[in-house]
Formats: structure tokens, C-alpha cells, sequence
């Protein structure tokens, strides 16, 4: 499939997609939900790309799921466009490398789910989060539901779905939502100096991270634990050994 609402820049092993659909403050559709499961396989077969950052073009990162697109679907059909979304985001969720969200405006909706889906968020002064769903008399169909609580606790989660309510940066910033706020002209800056961070790092030991960290937050701490005491034996005689040697030797390791 040729892309059409992504637009893909691979340089120096980031990967920068663009979501741009800006005359629709880049709505998700289902042609979206389909342009990005190939490209998450395309980049997931690509092993010169170790970081990957997401961001909207125009004022929206992304401002929900397309409403003309859901209006008139039945109920069984209303069900299979969630379980797609829920789809993309979870193979998204589930790349061996980081995926970071760059939200330069608005995001809202299926917009925060797919903010969500990502491993972080640096937001722009200017961005602005919310699930609207109950407006429309809905409730999120991404996975904001189960996201949400795990990244803010229950009571900020249950507060921004049941209200509706339209949070700013900072707010967003408070509640654990996103990790870094900075001003809309630094805000690729700031995201590519992060990229660039992570990529100098031992690129297995970043991928065991989240391995470790997200099936340790979905199988609990025992679990968790002794996977994490496998992984880094793994890295000994490895990777590790590599890092270790370069720390003792005062030098900078070679990966």
C-alpha cells in the first residue's frame, strides 16, 4: 500500500512519521489504522532504525477518530473499528524499540490513545489532551480506558473521561501524562536530542527495557522481577561486557 496519510523520514536510525491529514486536524480513519500496521511492520523488519518518533502536522497531533467515517456504522461494525484501532496501537505498544510521541496540538480522543500507545510524550506548550468521548455519548474505544489509569492513577483518569474536560500541557505534565514540556519551536529539538540519547545507549539493553518494563507492569512484580534477572544475565559475555570494559578502560563503548 503507498502511504498517503504518513509521511516517513529515516535518517541517522530515527524514524519520523508525520501523521498529515491536517484538513482534518488528522482524524483517524481506517485507511490511517492500515497505512500505519504496514509501517510498523516495515520498521520492525528495519534493523538500522532503533528509535521512533510520532507527530502530527498542522495545529492537531491527531484530534480523534474521524466522526463522518463512524457516524452511521452499526453496532457490530462500531465494535470492529475499536478492536482495529485497539490493534494498531497494541502492535505499536509492543515494537522492540522506543516509540516516542512528539504532540505539537491537539490530542484528543483516539489522538491521546495513540499518544498512549507510545513508550513516552514531550508535548508542546501549546498541545492540548482530552477524551471527549461522553460528549458524543461514547466511551473511548482505543484503549484509553486501560492506558489511562495506568499512566495517571484512577481518580485523573476517571475525572478527564467522565468530564470530558480539556487539559493544557502543564496539567498534562502534573498528572504524569507526558514527561517533558517545551516550547512549540523546540519541540523536534527536544525529541531528536532524546532519540539521539537513547540511540547512544547499548541498543539490546534499550530493547530489554521494554520488554521487561511492560511485561512486568502486565504479569506484576514477581514476574516480572525474575524476567528482568534473565535479560541481564543475557546481556553478560554480551553487550554488557562491552559497556563494562569501555567504563573501566575511561572510553566510550563501541555497540
Amino acid at each position: 500500500m503507498e502511504l498517503q496519510i504518513l509521511k516517513v523520514v529515516i535518517n541517522e536510525q530515527i524514524a519520523l512519521v508525520t501523521i498529515s491529514r491536517p484538513e482534518a486536524l488528522n482524524a483517524l480513519n481506517t485507511r490511517f489504522f492500515n497505512e500505519m500496521d504496514q509501517l510498523v511492520a516495515e520498521i520492525n523488519a528495519n534493523p538500522d532504525v532503533r528509535v521512533m518518533i510520532i507527530t502530527g502536522e498542522g495545529k492537531a497531533f491527531v484530534a480523534g477518530a474521524d466522526i463522518a467515517e463512524m457516524v452511521d456504522k452499526t453496532q457490530e461494525e462500531g465494535s470492529d473499528f475499536s478492536r482495529l484501532g485497539q490493534n494498531t496501537f497494541g502492535s505499536l505498544e509492543k515494537m522492540e524499540i522506543p516509540v516516542i510521541a512528539a504532540i505539537n496540538g491537539f490530542a484528543l480522543g483516539g489522538g491521546l490513545e495513540l499518544a498512549m500507545g507510545c513508550d513516552f510524550r514531550i508535548a508542546s506548550t501549546k498541545a492540548k489532551f482530552g477524551q471527549p468521548e461522553v460528549s458524543l455519548g461514547l466511551i473511548p474505544g482505543y484503549a484509553a480506558t486501560q492506558r489511562l489509569p495506568r499512566l495517571t492513577g484512577l481518580g485523573d483518569a476517571l475525572y478527564l473521561l467522565m468530564t470530558a474536560e480539556m487539559i493544557d500541557a502543564n496539567e498534562a505534565l502534573r498528572i504524569g501524562l507526558v514527561q517533558k514540556v517545551v516550547e512549540p519551536e523546540e519541540l523536534m529539538e527536544v525529541v531528536m536530542k532524546i532519540a539521539k540519547t537513547i540511540i547512544s545507549k547499548g541498543p539490546k539493553a534499550v530493547k530489554l527495557i521494554k520488554k521487561v518494563v511492560r511485561k512486568g507492569m502486565l504479569e506484576g512484580f514477581d514476574n516480572g522481577t525474575e524476567l528482568e534477572a534473565l535479560m541481564f544475565g543475557t546481556l553478560f559475555k554480551d553487550e554488557g561486557e562491552k559497556g563494562m570494559k569501555a567504563f573501566l578502560e575511561k572510553r566510550k563503548p563501541e555497540w
